[in-house]
Order: structure tokens, then sequence, then C-alpha cells
């Protein structure tokens, strides 16, 4: 899909910059946060509907954290868990509403996720996050950890792999998210009234799958740095 391209130049240097994808990536900022706004508006002991329906989820990625690296940690790494998870599914929502329909100069309205820029700052900020907390648990062995000279090779594709994870991060959310909006473009140039509908509806799940998805194996990788070694 095209883009709207906006460049400048800094320094001598020509920056590009997706205006369609930064503004919808605004956009599910605002929404979150407003949704965050209505749900914490009035906490009581017995919670309303939007107050269920978050603690909810803060008790499945809480329950998630503490089976995967126990309590105390769970804590600690708990808020990345859940912003990686809401972020990424109110973007991948809002990629389903008809902003096709607000017509640009050049490209179109889109999810965030559809822009690999996007999902490969997510995957960086998660490999930064738990390389930070693996070399603070473990100094720079956790670079290292079980090396033996026996199997230093297949402890040299660990290491590589530390760096390999945020590249299958991001290319899998993008790859879902862009595959699901063109088959559903495509089929509203087809026949626009009936054949995208089932498709649309298989994306809104595909939605939460993916941000699932994406949460899970942050907390998995996460969990992996701040292990102790046995």
């Amino acid at each position: 899909m095209e883009h709207w391209v906006y460049t400048v130049t800094i320094l001598g240097y020509n920056l590009s910059f997706n205006i369609d994808t930064l503004i919808t990536m605004w956009l599910s900022m605002l929404l979150l946060i407003v949704l965050a706004l209505f749900t914490t508006r009035k906490l009581d002991i017995v919670p309303h509907k939007l107050q269920l329906i978050g603690e909810n989820i803060i008790k499945y990625f809480n329950d998630i954290a503490k089976a995967s690296m126990g309590n105390n940690e769970a804590q600690k790494h708990l808020a990345i868990i859940l912003t990686l998870f809401m972020f990424i599914l109110t973007a991948n929502l809002v990629g389903q509403l008809p902003l096709r329909m607000i017509h640009l100069h050049t490209g179109e309205f889109a999810s965030p996720n559809n822009d690999i820029n996007m999902t490969a700052a997510m995957a960086i900020v998660v490999t930064i996050y738990y390389v930070f907390f693996g070399i603070k648990r473990h100094g720079f062995k956790f670079f290292f950890k079980g090396f033996s000279i026996d199997g230093i090779i297949i402890t040299l594709v660990d290491a590589l792999e530390l760096f390999v994870r945020p590249f299958s991060l991001a290319l899998r959310l993008f790859a879902n998210i862009l595959a699901g909006e063109l088959l559903i473009t495509t089929l509203i140039g087809l026949c626009a009234i009936v054949a995208p509908l089932p498709f649309m509806l298989f994306e809104l799940f595909v939605a939460l799958i993916q941000a699932l998805v994406f949460a899970l194996l942050s907390t998995t990788y996460i969990s992996m740095a701040i292990q102790e070694e046995h």
C-alpha cells in the first residue's frame, strides 16, 4: 500500500515520515487514553462493565506473567506488557474503521501496524527492554548464558537470537495486518456490499490474536532474560 509520505531535510539529511500511519497512531493513543479515563473514572468495589473488563484483562496478563517469572518480577514488568497489548489491539481495530472514505492526495488511512516502521519500533523497544534487564540481572555474561566450549556454536546462535527476535515480532504483526487489509480492499473492489463482511469480522478476531501473540512473546522474552541460571 502507498503511504502519504512527507520528507523534511534536517542537517543535510532527508527524513521521510508516513503521515497517514502517524495520524492513525495518534488516534489510537487518544482512543486508548479516553478509554482508560472512562474505565478508571469511578472505581467501585462492585465494578461497572468497563471496570470489570479492565480488571479481567489485567488479571489475565498478571496470571500469565506470574506463571512465567514469579509474582515479584511480574509486578515490575506488567505495565509494559499491558501497554503493548492494549495499544496494538486498539491500533489494529482502528484499521477496521471506514477511514478509507477520507480521500488523501496519496495513500490512505490504515492501521498503524500496517506500517513496518511502527511494528519495528515496538519490537526494538521490547528488545532494548529485555536486554537491559538481562544485563542488569546477569551482567554482560547475559549474552553468553550457558556458554561452554562443547556447545560454542549453540551458544553463539543463542546470542544471535537475542537480536533476531525483534525481526520476527515486527514482521509477524506487520504481515498479518497488511495482508488482512489488502484482502478486504480487494474484496471491496470486487463486491463492495456482501463479500467483504465475513472477512471484516474475521479481521476483528485477527486484531485480538495478533495483539495477544505480540504481548505473550514479549512476556516470554522478558522472562527468559531475567530467569536465573540452573
